[in-house]
């Protein structure tokens, strides 16, 4: 056994093999959970509010209340991961999925679409990265960080594959036949994905590491835990505003509706070319190193785009060099809990550090686009930005936990 398929399990356990199916399955579905869950609503959305007359800002308002009830309901789904792995929750999360947009797809009046998106909420919470890096880590053991990368890099190609053909089909039809197809791809695609391939045995948890004492409880209530959710929070709200704000922003220096969708663009190709990266970063520098200096190289791309007015291609490096510090940021929330605390308690404790930083993550579009008439407009948002990033930076410098450190690196402190 070697590769992907063999290894040692996490510290403490014995050598078990992975199940082959698992990272292929769950490469699928991740492309097929956010491209149609997610992204499909950012191409649909124009026609939705056309064709209804309800607002643009009460439509994304559902989306964002989605995201809001996947934070949360990714509290309760880390539990169930522990105990009794990720197929039940990714089954379930599948079909709920798929009736959540036929009801979306139905919708007679908006508060029925409202409803359509909560249920869609609770269906992100149990298909979306953070049930997948749960049954990566457990299964990959001391290589997870590999098996990571490659469901990322898969779930990157969501919009690339979607948000296309979500176009097509709504050139072809109305937007709730759309929503009803692509309710059925999702169906057809990951259901029996989940509920075959994520079959094999939940391997038992780990025991805790030496330096960890109370449990999870112990964890929650620690000073190194408080302080990483709120470096995590800053720093995706700072992300997601940025992500949101690069177009405005361009379009108030002047470029064009295509050069500004270019730089976006781009700045996603970077952000797949990040998540390449990430497994020398974790090898070469130590969690609490890693941390503050991927949050402050997105304080400082953050600075450049909100000081640099052009040349257009200097913009667009900026944004690519943003992009790969997004990448790199997606894989260091999904192994820090594994890198400070290791993997006994992961499913839970992940659900807990990044239900916060998810919720801001959903409300950052709406305060990027309240703030920055009020600053003055998008350069002024995107300093604040670029200062938030920096109070996560420090943040995070002060949520050093040497034992765990030690004992991911027995080399550095």
């Amino acid at each position: 056994m070697s590769g992907l398929d063999s290894g040692v399990a996490a510290a403490g356990t014995a050598v078990r093999s992975r199940p082959r199916a698992v990272l292929p399955a769950l490469c699928l579905t991740q492309i097929a959970g956010w491209g149609i869950v997610y992204y499909a609503f950012l191409v649909l959305n124009p026609a939705i509010t056309a064709d209804t007359g309800w607002s643009a800002g009460a439509t994304t308002a559902a989306f964002s209340a989605a995201l809001v009830v996947s934070a949360v309901a990714g509290i309760c789904v880390g539990r169930v991961l522990d105990h009794r792995g990720p197929r039940t929750v990714m089954t379930a999360g599948s079909v709920l999925g798929s009736l959540s947009l036929l009801v979306i797809a139905a919708a007679p009046s908006l508060a029925v679409f409202f409803a359509g998106w909560l249920l869609a909420g609770a269906a992100m919470a149990a298909i979306f990265y953070q049930p997948a890096f749960a049954a990566v880590t457990r299964w990959w053991g001391p290589d997870h960080v590999r098996a990571l990368t490659i469901v990322t890099l898969a779930g990157g190609l969501a919009s690339t594959v979607f948000a296309p053909l979500t176009a097509i089909l709504a050139d072809h039809m109305s937007w709730r036949a759309t929503y009803a197809v692509l309710a059925g791809i999702l169906a057809v695609v990951t259901i029996p994905a989940h509920a075959i391939a994520l079959k094999a045995p939940w391997p038992p948890a780990p025991p805790s590491p030496p330096h960890i004492t109370g449990g999870h409880e112990g964890v929650v209530r620690s000073r190194v835990f408080w302080m990483s959710a709120v470096a995590f929070t800053l720093s995706a709200f700072a992300m997601y505003a940025v992500v949101i704000g690069l177009v405005p922003l361009l379009l108030e220096r002047g470029y064009t509706t295509t050069q500004a969708a270019w730089a976006l663009g781009l700045g996603g190709a970077g952000q797949t070319l990040g998540r390449t990266l990430y497994a020398t970063l974790a090898r070469r520098l130590a969690v609490t190193a890693r941390t503050v200096t991927l949050i402050a190289l997105g304080a400082l791309t953050t600075a450049a785009l909100a000081t640099v007015a052009g040349p257009y291609a200097l913009l667009v490096a900026v944004s690519v060099l943003a992009g790969v510090v997004r990448g790199n940021l997606t894989l260091l929330q999904a192994t820090a809990v594994t890198d400070r605390w290791g993997t006994t308690h992961y499913g839970r404790l992940s659900g807990l550090l990044g239900a916060p930083a998810h919720a801001a993550a959903a409300l950052a579009p709406f305060a990027g686009a309240l703030l920055a008439g009020p600053l003055g407009g998008y350069p002024a948002l995107f300093a604040l930005l670029a200062v938030l990033s920096a109070a996560a930076a420090a943040t995070a410098l002060g949520a050093r936990t040497r034992p765990a450190e030690g004992a991911a690196h027995p080399n550095r402190r």
